[in-house]
């Protein structure tokens, strides 16, 4: 712990150092700092306080924070881009290995958000977040040594695969460290901001991921993992010297136990499946998908459907502020259903450029998705109840959905699998999802569209 506390009149910046006083007794509309980078007061809803330094800290952690989650969201996507390599490594896997390879991390990574929510509390945001940066130097250096073994257990190719998870659990952290720091007024746009900035992760890594390897007669596989160390040591340092820990910051466990009374959560959640779990699902089979359907076409453009998904999720809450998240969430799921049978019909005349339009649909519309469906749920509950106990409870929906929405990224390549494994085409597994996506459409147009409805009535 820190050592004893001296008075200290600091304001943020002089206090700008690992080395600060102890501890401090500090002034309404200042910011203080004690030894290890912990800030014992902090009232961001006060206007002084957030003009006098509040909104320069936060602001500073929230640069950090997008810096270290765009790091997690490319280790736990990097083993999309990596199996469709495996085979000119020397690896002999089969069609249903290679999609084990892709689910696990997603799988791992949607089991983990929930602990990993509770971490900043406990540790503190500046502390987890250099923890959590570390443990992505795990996957990425047992990468690097695995895929030079092309006679490894596939047992053990896939453990270490399911080390890319760490990455995946880095979302819930961050999202809930940076809801600490800033005032309601700003959470939308700061959360925002912090969620797109991870999710582009997932296209940065396959974008430069088929640069990096490429040798002057073969690949180099290992380089797709020692290329993110050093970013990953960048970011421990610069989470170590500039972040800061709130010890206000307090694990709200009654928000969790009455979110998962609400009916909502479970609403919500299911919907987030079709929305998140089906970007970060499509995003990690993509590749795979077209190097086996169309193997003359170069892996370099896979980053384009997870990039437009990302870029598209900030688009999703703009229209949802102004017609509705439910309505945008029915039309959204509707246009994943189109893409999906875009890419039905692809595969039936052995189109590549209608395939890769319709994967560019289906991404544009899980970013909307993803955005509309988030910012439904404070709606939602202050609807269903209003009052800071619905407050808490929306809050606790924001950590579950985001956690079960997630296992969506492990169903989608099972899903596939499944498929290609029983019919020997993708096209019984894209039929399932389209008829997933209506039923989600009609549960949304019900539950928080029909007219009539009080939810309805409210714009939800």
């Amino acid at each position: 712990m820190s050592a004893p506390a001296t008075p200290s009149s600091t304001t943020e910046e002089t206090t700008d150092s690992d080395a600060a006083p102890a501890a401090a007794t500090t002034a309404v509309g200042h910011v203080t700092h004690r030894g290890g980078r912990w800030i014992d007061h902090w009232d961001p809803e006060d206007p002084t306080f957030w003009r006098d330094g509040g909104a320069k800290v936060a602001g500073r952690n929230l640069r950090i924070s997008i810096f270290a989650e765009f790091l997690g969201f490319s280790v736990w996507a990097l083993w999309s881009i990596v199996v469709p390599q495996l085979g000119a490594a020397g690896f002999a896997l089969t069609v249903d290995q290679q999609f084990w390879l892709i689910a696990v991390p997603s799988l791992v990574g949607a089991t983990l958000r929930i602990p990993y929510t509770f971490a900043v509390p406990v540790l503190g945001g500046r502390n987890w977040t250099v923890a959590s940066a570390l443990l992505l130097l795990l996957p990425t250096a047992a990468l690097a040594i695995a895929v030079q073994h092309p006679q490894i257990p596939f047992g053990a190719l896939l453990a270490i695969a399911a080390l890319a998870g760490v990455g995946g659990g880095n979302f819930a952290s961050s999202m809930a460290n940076i809801s600490f720091f800033f005032p309601e007024r700003e959470k939308g746009r700061a959360l925002g901001l912090n969620a797109a900035g991870g999710n582009l992760g997932t296209a940065a890594v396959q974008f430069a991921v088929p640069l990096v390897i490429v040798t002057g007669a073969g690949i180099a596989l290992e380089r797709a993992g020692l290329m993110l160390i050093p970013f990953i040591l960048l970011a421990a340092f610069l989470a170590w010297r500039r972040m800061d820990n709130l010890s206000t910051a307090r694990a709200d466990l009654r928000s969790f136990a009455a979110a998962t009374r609400n009916r909502h959560t479970w609403i919500i959640s299911f919907l987030y499946i079709g929305t998140f779990g089906s970007f970060i699902g499509y995003a990690g089979v993509f590749p795979t998908l077209l190097r086996a359907e169309f193997p003359t076409v170069t892996l370099s453009i896979a980053f384009l459907g997870a990039l437009v998904g990302s870029v598209s999720r900030p688009l999703g809450g703009i229209i949802a502020d102004r017609v509705g998240g439910a309505r945008v969430t029915i039309a959204s799921f509707v246009v994943m259903g189109l893409g999906a049978a875009g890419a039905i019909a692809a595969l039936d005349r052995g189109s590549f450029g209608l395939f890769f339009a319709s994967f560019l649909v289906l991404f544009v519309a899980t970013g909307v998705g993803n955005g509309s469906t988030y910012r439904m749920i404070p709606a939602v509950f202050q609807v269903d109840g209003g009052g800071p106990a619905s407050v808490k409870a929306a809050a606790g929906c924001i950590g579950i959905a985001g956690a079960i929405g997630a296992f969506g990224g492990f169903g989608i390549p099972r899903g596939f699998a499944a498929s290609s494994s029983m019919a020997g085409s993708l096209a019984p597994a894209l039929w399932i999802f389209i008829a997933v996506y209506a039923v989600m459409a009609v549960v949304t147009w019900a539950v928080y569209a029909r007219r009539g409805s009080a939810m309805a009535a409210a714009g939800i």
